[in-house]
């Protein structure tokens, strides 16, 4: 349970600043791959969680990113 509350433990805030921002969902383990991916329209918000399978989020176009770490602005 230890080292999977590790893995699943963060969560990730989007909110778009544009219409058509792209969150992208990549794979763990030894081949990195697309697994899902989402499209926001200007204002809609979308928590995402890293997970057992979830190992990196990409983001395409202007979005506001809060993490635990603090909170971002992506470029277009």
């Amino acid at each position: 349970m230890g080292e999977m509350h590790e893995v699943c433990g963060d969560y990730v805030v989007i909110k778009a600043l544009e219409n058509g921002v792209t969150i992208i969902g990549l794979t763990r383990g030894r081949d990195t791959k697309f697994h899902h991916s989402e499209k926001l329209d200007k204002g809609e918000v979308m928590i995402a969680q890293f997970t057992q399978h979830t190992s990196a989020i990409k983001i395409r176009g202007k979005a506001e990113i809060l993490t635990k770490h603090g909170q971002l602005r992506s470029d277009d």
